[in-house]
């Protein structure tokens, strides 16, 4: 388990075949990207086929945690979203305070990733 923020865990979601995987955080990827946005890049140039359609079920939605998140400081509730823009093609991704970025750590996830498209 990755200590020092982290829960250790990311949620992968594939809506189109209804499963769901749970695989470690890799420890180097949480402290050379830290968390959040560093997180979200890091899935995407890995694991987004290049060329792929934003707007398709191959796209992947991530919504990733930092290591502050949950804790009682003041603007700690974030969640980066991001994904495959589909107005520039290119990497978008937007910060969200929400109670859902405390609730996914509390679930004992760090990084949530969506792809597919559900019936």
């Amino acid at each position: 388990m990755v200590r020092g923020g982290w829960t250790g865990k990311i949620l992968k979601v594939d809506l189109t075949k209804g499963k769901h995987v749970q695989e470690p955080l890799d420890a180097k990827m949480a402290v050379d990207f830290l968390g959040g946005r560093g997180f979200a890049v890091k899935i995407l140039w890995d694991e987004l086929n290049r060329g792929v359609d934003p707007l398709s079920p191959d796209n992947l939605l991530i919504m990733a945690t930092g290591p502050l998140t949950g804790l009682p400081i003041p603007s700690s509730g974030k969640i980066q979203v991001a994904a495959k823009s589909p107005l520039t093609g290119g990497y978008g991704d937007g910060n969200i305070g929400t109670k859902a970025a405390v609730q996914l750590k509390k679930a004992g996830y760090d990084v949530l990733v969506v792809k597919g498209r559900a019936e």
